[in-house]
């Protein structure tokens, strides 16, 4: 075992995910009715990256933060919840279809009123937006080849501060094999190498679920 990590086995996975917070019942019926879509259901974020969101959130006082890929809603209701009662979340999705089954646990969770759900590119929606700080939160979750222009157009609309989140950074480890090249890969790793040195963010890839990198936006004079 190195003294930097502990390799996680199913086992202790399922450790982790229990001593955490206690699961919730609707998201857990949320994540079975989910289940039952079939392979396309892999889209939705583990319970314990569920929680860890929601926790950030509430952490840093997050009012107003942006979703890319709402897919079913878990992770939507996961950040709403941590919200305050005005508080706002902008959801981007392509999918009419999936996103049917997010508002209805949506209205479920108490959460709908602080919802924007907004079906069409995402880009369109976000480079329809003011660019002056509006978000605290932003969590990228959608087509990898556009993982670096959702980036771009979060972090200018991000206050000092604000973080976003960026899913599915380790694609099943793949991320390693460079003998693997596809348009989502390659864009997956690009924003990866890039991050670390961005003067403007710093950055934490952590080993959650399928890979998750935690951004925070320095302020004006860099801290």
């Amino acid at each position: 075992m190195s003294g930097d990590f502990v390799p996680i086995t199913p086992e202790l996975q399922q450790y982790i995910t229990s001593r955490s917070t206690a699961s919730d019942p609707l998201l857990a019926e949320l994540a079975e009715e989910t289940a039952r879509l079939g392979g396309i259901s892999v889209m939705q974020i583990a319970s314990l990256q569920g929680t860890f969101m929601s926790l950030l959130a509430r952490a840093i006082g997050a009012r107003s933060a942006v979703e890319i890929g709402t897919f079913t809603g878990y992770s939507a209701i996961c950040v709403a919840r941590a919200l305050p009662d005005d508080g706002r979340l902008l959801c981007c999705d392509v999918s009419a279809e999936w996103t049917g089954i997010a508002r209805r646990y949506f209205e479920r969770a108490g959460v709908g009123h602080k919802i924007d759900l907004r079906i069409g590119p995402a880009l369109d929606t976000l480079r329809a937006l003011p660019e002056w700080p509006m978000f605290d939160l932003g969590f990228i979750d959608a087509d990898k080849k556009n993982q670096g222009n959702y980036y771009e157009e979060i972090l200018r609309r991000l206050r000092p501060g604000g973080l976003i989140l960026i899913d599915n950074v380790l694609r099943e480890g793949r991320v390693l094999d460079s003998a693997l090249r596809d348009p989502d890969l390659d864009a997956v790793r690009a924003l990866n190498d890039r991050l670390p040195g961005d003067p403007r963010v710093e950055v934490a890839m952590l080993p959650i679920a399928d890979g998750l990198s935690l951004v925070r936006k320095r302020s004006a004079a860099g801290g």
